[in-house]
C-alpha cells in the first residue's frame, strides 16, 4: 500500500481501498485549494474532518463539494472558525476542541499564506511567520492531548524553505529589510522544523510528525501576486532549474497536490516518515545546493538543534503576546 505513489498521483489515487470510518482528522484551511481537496477526499473515504476555516459561513457555499463527498462515502465534514492571525481566535477554537473532546487521528496543518506585503497579525507578528509557524504552532500545542497514540501531526511546508533559513534574532524584521518571499521561506523552514521538534517531544507516545512539499499549483495561495509577477515567477523558475541541468518544473493539479499530505496522515509509514520532510508521496532526498527551485530539503530545515532553538523562541514570542 505505501509503494508506487509519486508526483502524479492524486489524493483519492492515495486513498484507493482505504476505509477510513470511524477516524478522525482535522485539517485547517479547508474552505479552498489544497486543504479543500484534501478534506473531501479523506471525507470520501469514511473519515470524520473537521474543517479549520477563517469565516465559517462563507465556507459552507465552497466546501458543499466537501459535504457531497462525505454524504457519498460515509464520512461527516464540520467546520470551526481559525484565524491563524490571532491568537484570541487560535485559542476560542482550540477550546472548543478541547471542550469537545474527541481525538483526532491525525491534524494536518494546511492553511497559509504567501508573499504577503508587509505587514503584522493581530499580535504584533510578521504576518507569515506569525500565521504560517505561530498560528499553528500555538493551535497544534494547545491541543496535542487531542491527538491520539500512534496519531499524526502533517504540517505543510513548502520548496520555498529552500530560499533562507529562520532568522531568530529577527523575526519579525525589525531590523532589516522586509522581503515578502524571504519572509516566506523562513516561515516554511519554520513549518519543517515544527515537526522535527513536534516528532522528537511526542514519538514516545506514537506520535510521528511531518512535513510536506504538496508541489506547485495553482491554487489562490498566490493571491497577493499581479498576473504578471506570477508569469514572472514562473520564469525564473523554468531558467533556475535549467541553468542547474534539472528537468522543468511540472505543474500540479489540486487533486494531486493534495496526495503527499494524504499519504502521509494515513498511509505512509510512520517510523519512516517522523520527522522527515516529504514530497511526492515520499521522503525528500537531502540537497543543500542554493537553487532555492531545486528539488529535495534544504539541511537545516531538519537540523534537531535549531528546531529546539526555534520551539523555545516561539514560546517566547507567544508569551510575550
Amino acid at each position: 500500500m505505501t509503494q508506487g505513489f509519486g508526483a502524479e498521483s492524486t489524493a483519492d489515487d492515495v486513498l484507493d481501498s482505504v476505509d477510513l470510518r470511524g477516524k478522525r482528522f482535522l485539517v485547517t484551511g479547508a474552505a479552498s485549494g489544497i486543504g479543500l481537496e484534501t478534506a473531501r477526499a479523506l471525507v470520501a473515504h469514511g473519515a470524520s474532518v473537521i474543517g479549520a476555516v477563517r469565516d465559517p459561513a462563507k465556507a459552507e457555499e465552497t466546501t458543499a463539494q466537501v459535504r457531497a463527498a462525505a454524504w457519498d462515502g460515509g464520512g461527516s465534514f464540520d467546520l470551526i472558525a481559525l484565524d491563524l492571525a490571532s491568537l484570541k481566535s487560535v485559542h476560542a477554537s482550540a477550546d472548543r476542541l478541547l471542550a469537545d473532546g474527541r481525538r483526532f487521528d491525525a491534524v494536518i496543518a494546511n492553511a497559509g499564506v504567501m508573499a504577503t506585503p508587509f505587514g503584522k497579525t493581530e499580535d504584533g507578528f510578521e504576518t507569515q511567520f506569525g500565521t504560517n509557524h505561530l498560528g499553528h504552532f500555538a493551535l497544534v500545542n494547545r491541543i496535542e492531548p487531542l491527538i491520539a497514540d500512534n496519531g499524526r501531526l502533517i504540517v505543510l511546508a513548502s520548496q520555498a524553505h529552500r530560499v533562507a533559513d529562520v532568522d531568530l534574532g529577527d523575526p519579525n524584521f525589525e531590523q532589516q529589510a522586509y522581503d515578502p518571499w524571504v519572509a516566506y521561506g523562513r516561515s516554511k523552514t519554520a513549518n519543517a522544523l515544527f515537526a522535527v521538534e513536534f516528532d522528537r517531544r511526542h514519538r514516545g507516545r506514537g506520535v510521528r510528525a511531518a512535513s510536506v512539499m504538496p508541489g506547485n499549483s495553482l491554487t489562490a495561495l498566490p493571491r497577493h501576486l499581479a498576473q504578471e509577477d506570477l508569469q514572472g515567477l514562473f520564469e525564473t523558475v523554468g531558467k533556475a532549474r535549467a541553468e542547474a541541468g534539472l528537468p522543468p518544473a511540472e505543474l500540479k493539479d489540486i487533486a494531486q497536490a493534495a496526495a503527499t499530505s494524504v499519504w502521509a496522515a494515513v498511509v505512509a509509514n510512520a517510523d519512516v516518515i517522523g520527522g522527515k520532510y516529504l514530497e511526492d508521496c515520499a521522503v525528500a532526498e537531502i540537497n543543500d545546493t542554493q537553487n532555492p527551485f531545486a528539488d529535495g530539503v534544504r539541511c537545516y530545515a531538519l537540523d534537531a538543534d535549531r528546531a529546539k532553538q526555534l520551539w523555545a523562541k516561539s514560546e517566547q514570542m507567544l508569551g510575550a503576546a
